[in-house]
């Protein structure tokens, strides 16, 4: 293998990181890296042979109980010798004992088997295209409206860990719209919408009822009109595979949610769209 060690990637790896993962067709959002950095600096590790970084993985650690895997990318010229499963072995033993997920794509499925992940459920990569703008539902109102504490509360309610560091800089980067969706006091949900290489994301969209995720959806499409918007629908989430044949969404691809030391339990009749195949 000649001299292969594993090195914390510095920010300006996971920068390139994210610049492999374009170059796989994942279409990251531009502000990425350093929003998935802020979760973990040193959960970022990359491969590096004789020198050069040939494989990357993350594996940010959220807290004392759960980390997720994502951006396993192997430089195509060196797959299959064995780099990528040191590396992979390697962020195993970063997170000890704690519980950790992955979104998969179903080629790799197996292999993620066999290293101790289980499947969950899966989530698909719903695509269109907002021709005109629609009227905004009045409870819809920018999410910096909402004090910080109360939305990092409700996201809580529908993620696996505290996320603070990550969400204050998610919900604010640029070229993006967050909004909520409020009744009386009460936030019933809310969708942040991103730039990404091609088109936008939406994600995460979380809401209480079907017609929340429906009036958050149209206001959050209204900032991308005339360009393709991509959310990843987690298929249990009946309602939002409602959501998506309503609008004529087309599927561009699906990935195995898996879980190393068993499913957390997430409402996911509550999360119409989750946040990053890569973050969570």
């Amino acid at each position: 293998m000649g001299s292969y060690r594993i090195e914390t990637m510095p920010f300006s790896e996971v920068e390139t990181a994210i610049d492999w993962a374009a170059l796989e067709g994942w279409n990251p959002g531009l502000a990425d890296a350093a929003c998935f950095h802020a979760i973990d600096p040193n959960g970022f590790l990359m491969g590096v042979l004789d020198g050069r970084p040939i494989a990357r993985v993350s594996m940010p650690i959220y807290d004392d109980h759960f980390a997720f895997c994502g951006l396993y990318i192997v430089d195509p010229a060196f797959r299959g010798r064995g780099y990528g499963l040191k590396l992979t072995e390697a962020s195993l033993d970063s997170i000890g004992d704690r519980n950790a997920g992955l979104d998969g794509v179903e080629a790799m499925a197996a292999k993620y088997a066999r290293l101790g992940y289980k499947r969950a459920h899966r989530s698909t990569r719903y695509a269109y295209t907002p021709v005109r703008a629609v009227t905004a539902d009045p409870a819809v109102v920018p999410l910096a409206q909402i004090p910080f504490a109360k939305v990092a509360a409700y996201d809580r309610a529908h993620f696996f860990a505290p996320r603070e560091r990550f969400l204050e800089r998610w919900i604010a980067q640029p070229r993006s719209t967050a909004l909520a969706y409020v009744d009386g006091e009460q936030l019933k949900g809310y969708g942040v919408l991103r730039k990404c290489r091609t088109g936008y994301k939406i994600g995460p969209l979380f809401a209480d009822a079907p017609e929340i995720a429906e009036a958050l959806y149209g206001a959050l499409c209204n900032s991308a009109t005339g360009e393709p918007v991509f959310i990843d629908i987690p298929e249990p989430n009946t309602a939002g595979l409602k959501l998506a044949a309503k609008h004529d969404m087309r599927s561009d691809f699906s990935c195995e949610r898996m879980y190393l030391r068993g499913d957390p339990g997430l409402p996911l009749d509550k999360i119409y769209g989750i946040t990053s195949f890569e973050a969570g």
